[in-house]
């Protein structure tokens, strides 16, 4: 493997022949905003906060957040693909973007009257699902913006910066809900931690943070103007899931290499996202860590990672993108199942093992990205990554339900890293046979 060569025609792709660094920059905003969701909703406030004993046994919540992230999974499966075909053919990426953004910026606010009792759980787990449904939409059209701000050259380093700028905004995030609401005992603006307050003051700071920082990739990035997405006819949506199936038909005839990468990336995203999405969950529940416990780990777990994405990013348009996805999926394995093993040894297990999983996580995301986005030709970004957030969802329900499972068949929640590992596993070993040259898309 020999670098970006081997994987696809980068010139029918028609990228820009200059990166506009204010473009770069306005457009990972909407990363570094995305942390609010990403860190402080999915991953270490919100959902260590609903699977607390405060809304009943902490075990059978786990699973229960499980089977709602695999429903949200299934409706982003078979939405996700049309709503980005409808955007390439509309050419209304960036309306879309932040069409769906505020809605989640929306949900998130609402999780303020999730106050913690049990009456208030399904409430929460429906806005965390929903939440995941419309950020998936958001992620859609703003990963087909990859184009429109990166060079065939620069586009691994414009990718990696992005990633990584999500985990420093989660960094700032954190320390600001952390020291400014959770950890005083009586924080800004005289927030307690009754009631869960302190929690639920923190999803309106968060719903600020990703509204404030979503605008400037509205403001400075152009509309999509493609005109390839002028010739395509507008249809209806069911309509659209007829021209669907015939492109994955043309997509399987003409580069098949591909359809083999969206197979396996689907699984390995996956458990990625499950890495991320119960990582919180189990630092609380199997090794002991308080909600600032857990906020602290985040902290320099998101340090870690966006350094490590930086500087993967980097890489990857030297090297290509596989030999970085392979390397961080079995780093994520090692590690993961270090974690499974010694789980008794308590939270000196976390921190060192468990912050070890971080340095993979993002390269390996970033990446799988920009493998793809040298394959897609101008004008279907939204539709490919559409599929390619399909593909993804169509399989979600593997990590959520591997992790509620051996949950729910062992007991405890450890096992539920067992769930995660296997998925990462599964998708390893399809990612391996993918050559790393690609037919472009037709």
């Amino acid at each position: 493997m020999t670098g970006i060569a081997e994987q696809g025609s980068t010139d029918a792709r028609e990228l820009p022949d200059k990166t506009s660094r204010r473009r770069v920059v306005a457009w990972s905003f909407w990363d570094w905003g995305s942390a609010a969701f990403n860190a402080v909703v999915t991953t270490f406030v919100f959902t260590v906060y609903i699977t607390g004993s405060s809304f009943g046994d902490k075990d059978v919540i786990s699973a229960q957040l499980g089977w709602a992230l695999a429903i949200a999974g299934l409706l982003v499966a078979v939405l996700a693909p049309i709503t980005g075909q409808r955007s390439d053919t509309s050419g209304r990426r960036k309306l879309w973007l932040g069409v769906n953004t505020f809605i989640v910026v929306g949900l998130t606010a609402a999780m303020f009257f999730v106050e913690a009792s049990p009456s208030f759980l399904l409430l929460g787990l429906v806005l965390v699902a929903a939440g995941n449904v419309f950020f998936e939409f958001a992620s859609v059209n703003y990963n087909a913006m990859l184009s429109q701000v990166s060079t065939a050259r620069t586009i691994g380093r414009v990718s990696g910066f992005g990633w990584g700028m999500g985990y420093i905004g989660g960094i700032v995030l954190l320390l600001i809900v952390y020291f400014g609401f959770i950890s005083p005992d009586v924080g800004l603006f005289g927030v307690t931690s009754e009631n869960g307050l302190s929690v639920r003051v923190t999803m309106l700071i968060a719903a600020a943070w990703f509204g404030l920082f979503a605008l400037p990739v509205l403001f400075s990035v152009p509309e999509n103007r493609s005109p390839v997405a002028v010739r395509r006819p507008r249809v209806s949506f069911l309509r659209s899931y007829v021209v669907l199936g015939q492109d994955i038909i043309r997509l399987w005839k003409t580069s098949r290499q591909t359809v083999y990468f969206l197979i396996a990336s689907a699984i390995f995203r996956d458990g990625l996202a499950g890495v991320f999405t119960f990582g919180g969950v189990l630092a609380a529940s199997v090794f002991g860590f308080s909600p600032g416990e857990v906020i602290i780990f985040a902290i320099a777990a998101n340090v870690v990672a966006g350094v490590a994405t930086i500087i993967a990013g980097a890489l990857d348009d030297r090297v290509g993108a596989k030999p970085i996805i392979v390397t961080a999926l079995i780093g994520l394995i090692v590690f993961g199942s270090i974690v499974f093993l010694l789980h008794d040894g308590g939270q000196i297990v976390f921190w060192t093992a468990g912050l070890a999983l971080t340095l993979f996580v993002g390269p390996a995301q970033s990446a799988s990205r920009t493998f793809l986005a040298r394959l897609i030709p101008a004008g279907r970004e939204g539709e490919v990554f559409g599929l390619y957030a399909t593909t993804g969802r169509a399989v979600s329900f593997l990590a959520p339900t591997m992790f509620a499972l051996t949950v729910t068949i062992f007991g405890e929640t450890y096992w539920g890293i067992l769930g995660l590992m296997l998925v990462l596993l599964v998708g390893l070993l399809l990612l391996l046979p993918v050559k790393a040259r690609q037919d472009q898309i037709g």
